[in-house]
């Protein structure tokens, strides 16, 4: 206990220094996002990879958190899966890469012996598209870190009662890492998460849910798999089922998930991840329960239905930025100016 303390506070600390520091190089090489019209450095990401692996690594080497072979296999993974983050967040890829990238390190870490051959494939495809979900996650300040640390203690809780004492303790760094970097990444941020982290976190987060389902009822391990990601499937379902509603390419970004809905609802950019936090909460909490047997699968259903609600209610909401009257004015004269440009020519 007073080692995964230690770990965890070192964890925490050294996130937050690498934030920091890395914020000039990935300025410099252009690993950035956009948001409030200026760059975002986006090394957030590499921050969190890197302190998760380091602590991690250096207290399984010295004895003090054996990780085991299966869990250190998934760690080394993940830092690959973070590193095709990092060239998607240098430059432009296809869409496909990263799931593709994403299902190549699940098929190496998915514990086959258990789950079965058909089982681990499903598992393999999970793993990507909780990934993927997660990733999508990361389009306000501090969101994604905060559903990332919440999930972390969920599926640490559901692994300290399997008695996988390794995994809860990557877990646990992970959750300190990401705790960290939100000193950077709450509003208005200073640092982003982008693609590294993205993956990194939601590689870890989905292949340590696999891991400790492995072997068991598959009923009660979908729940807990989809309790524990809710929050992002409910981003995924929004986004998917708007654009399909308004005939738009699924894979063309556009400010349209949950974060953006809800500050088109008024809510402050700082109660957008307390309340999306609030709802990760609930949904591993509800994951725990259900996997130590409190309470039944089914109650995975009522994770379901609140997630379903709140996408209905939020699909049919405008995406387009609203103007403040100065702002529409100087907007309709642009707009104006344009098409006079346009017709002169």
């Amino acid at each position: 206990m007073l080692y995964g303390i230690v770990a965890a506070a070192a964890t925490l600390l050294l996130s937050a220094l690498l934030t920091g520091v890395l914020r000039v190089p990935a300025l410099r090489l252009g690993i950035t996002d956009r948001r409030r019209r200026r760059p975002l450095p986006l090394s957030g990401g590499t921050a969190v990879a890197l302190a998760t692996v380091l602590v991690a690594a250096g207290a399984d080497a010295a004895g003090l958190l054996p990780l085991g072979a299966g869990v250190g296999r998934m760690a080394v993974a993940a830092g690959c899966v973070a590193l095709l983050g990092l060239a998607a967040d240098l430059r432009r890829l296809r869409w496909w890469v990263a799931p593709a990238g994403t299902a190549v390190a699940a098929a190496f870490v998915v514990p086959y012996e258990e789950t079965g051959v058909a089982a681990g494939v499903a598992a393999v495809g999970w793993i990507v598209v909780a990934t993927a979900a997660f990733r999508a996650l990361d389009h306000a300040d501090g969101l994604a870190g905060t559903v990332g640390a919440v999930g972390a203690f969920g599926a640490a809780a559901c692994a300290t009662a399997e008695l996988m004492d390794g995994l809860a303790a990557l877990l646990g760094v992970l959750a300190a890492a990401l705790a960290g970097f939100l000193l950077h990444n709450w509003f208005p941020a200073r640092a982003g998460l982008g693609a590294a982290g993205a993956l990194f976190t939601g590689f870890v987060l989905a292949s340590s849910a696999v891991f400790v389902r492995a072997g068991q009822g598959i009923g009660a391990g979908a729940a807990v798999l989809y309790a524990l990601a809710a929050i992002g499937c409910a981003d995924a379902a929004l986004v998917v089922l708007g654009r399909r509603l308004d005939r738009r390419a699924v894979t063309r970004g556009r400010p349209d998930h949950l974060g953006h809905r809800l500050r088109r609802l008024g809510l402050a950019p700082r109660a957008v991840p307390v309340l999306l936090g609030a709802g990760s909460a609930g949904g591993a909490l509800v994951a725990v329960c259900v996997h130590t047997g409190r309470l039944s699968p089914g109650a995975a259903w009522w994770v379901a239905a609140a997630a379903a609600v709140l996408v209905l209610v939020l699909v049919r909401r405008p995406v387009t930025p609203v103007f403040r009257p100065r702002q529409r004015v100087a907007s309709a004269s642009s707009q104006v100016s344009e098409r006079l440009r346009v017709r002169s020519g």
